[in-house]
């Protein structure tokens, strides 16, 4: 009985495995007949929706499709939808369905700000999400950019690599990151690992980032502490399997009345075999400065607030097969600034009422500094993530470190020359003397995420817990 119940099975293989030998394939393109590359393919049926990714040249294949009728869809943040119903798959045939997808004017329609793909009008709150073409066509590089064109979110920038982010007129303050325990208000995410500091957000470059979500309004419940007011994520764009491609840019301009700047930025997406790919991307940028310092000689440094951003991101993809994958990734990051874009009203350190110096008047672009004013920014990321889909639900967990180190130098002689001569009574000697204020912050996060999620047709779940140490 055992034997003719094993012989059952073991012919019983095959026939379903022939069963399920339907596909559709395809080519997606915009408007203007261009191939469009990492569109999601999706073949709804009766059973769970199969999908599919497209390459570099717009082609994809939906395999392993039982005989039956399907609504296909294919979906592009920043780009309208489209589908096709009642398309039909036979066995051992191959059906064919081509899409030519249309820009949207506004936002991106896919999102994960609930942690699981969905389109943006299902998401229950304030959510915006301008995507890769979007920034593109605003010139958007850094998250500035991108507040300019999100309501309810502003980023006050506070030098190179300071951005203080703020949702719907909230935020951390400036001295949040000197007292211990205040939390930012304003969590910052790069893909699903924590980057947020209370004052200093990460100046992250938008090269190679699919889109940014901007979720307004407490985010605590799926993000956890420091997300009171809001969270913004960066996503970035993923390892894609089988494809190859080189992609990058360069570029230059000058300030008016200031320097020159530069850009230069490369990307590569490499297939490793038939279930593993790695992307790599890199970048260079320099900004010009404009603001020009007064030494006590009289001599002018031109331009001392120029800075350099310079970073580096590779990711590795190993998917053995359709539910499980596993992605380690390192991105590192160093901005430098020589100097900073503030304006003296009064100069207090070279003017007949306080010094015996000669008197210095300040152009609209000077500023008057006894010593140099350096900013570095060093910034490293370590995640890997890895996720298991068994049933109608989908294990994942996201372990990663962050270190930054940063030293703000300041030329802080005005502020104790003005308290010990102007307070004190103290000769002018002290005007003269060199005040040096470096502010160091170092900051060393472990997390761990591990959370569960699951679909049904009246029913969405996630449940999880987050770790971290700091």
């Amino acid at each position: 009985m055992s034997l003719a119940v094993a012989a059952a099975l073991f012919f019983a293989v095959p026939a379903v495995a022939h069963a399920q030998n339907g596909r559709i394939r395809g080519t997606v393109r915009d408007a203007s007949g261009d191939a469009l590359a990492g569109v999601t393919i999706r073949a709804q049926g009766t059973a769970a929706p199969h999908r599919a990714t497209t390459a570099s040249d717009g082609s994809y294949t939906v395999s392993n499709l039982t005989p039956g009728t399907y609504v296909v869809s294919a979906s592009l943040p920043g780009l309208r939808t489209q589908s096709q119903a009642n398309v039909r798959v036979s066995a051992d045939a191959e059906t064919v369905v081509d899409f030519v997808m249309q820009a949207l004017q506004l936002e991106a329609v896919t999102v994960t700000a609930m942690l699981r793909e969905q389109r943006l009008a299902d998401v229950p709150f304030s959510i915006a999400a301008p995507t890769e073409q979007a920034l593109r066509v605003r010139g958007a590089d850094n998250i500035e950019a991108v507040a300019a064109n999100v309501a309810g979110f502003s980023v006050q920038n506070l030098g190179p690599g300071q951005s203080q982010v703020a949702m719907r007129g909230a935020s951390s303050g400036q001295i949040a990151r000197d007292q211990p325990g205040v939390k930012e208000q304003v969590g910052a995410y790069f893909d699903e690992s924590p980057v947020s500091l209370s004052l200093f957000t990460p100046d992250v470059d938008l090269f190679d980032v699919s889109r940014v979500e901007v979720l307004r309004g407490p985010q605590g419940t799926l993000f956890g502490a420091g997300s009171l007011a809001g969270t913004v994520r960066y996503i970035s764009n993923q390892p894609e399997l089988g494809v190859s491609s080189t992609f990058g840019e360069v570029g230059g301009h000058w300030v008016d009345g200031g320097g020159p700047g530069s850009t230069a930025k490369i990307g590569v997406n490499a297939p490793l075999g038939q279930h593993a790919a790695a992307r790599i991307v890199g970048y260079s940028n320099r900004t010009g400065g404009w603001m020009d310092a007064v030494q006590p000689d009289f001599t002018v440094n031109r331009d001392v607030n120029g800075s350099d951003k310079a970073g580096l991101r590779a990711a590795v993809r190993l998917q053995p097969n359709e539910r499980f994958s596993i992605t380690p990734r390192i991105f590192v990051q160093r901005v430098r600034a020589d100097g900073w874009n503030r304006i003296d009203a009064f100069n207090i350190l070279a003017n007949p009422y306080t010094t015996s110096r000669r008197p210095v008047t300040l152009g609209n672009r000077q500023l008057f500094t006894q010593i140099n004013e350096p900013y570095t920014d060093d910034f490293l990321l370590g995640d890997v993530n890895w996720q298991y889909k068994f049933g109608g639900a989908t294990l994942t967990s996201i372990t990663s470190y962050t270190h930054r180190n940063i030293l703000v130098v300041r030329d802080a002689t005005a502020l104790t020359a003005s308290v010990m001569g102007g307070t004190l009574g103290l000769s002018d000697r002290v005007y003269t003397l060199d005040s040096p204020l470096n502010d160091t912050t170092r900051s060393k996060v472990w997390t761990q995420e591990l959370r569960l999620t699951g679909a049904s047709r009246k029913l969405r779940w996630l449940v999880g817990g987050f770790y971290a140490k700091s």
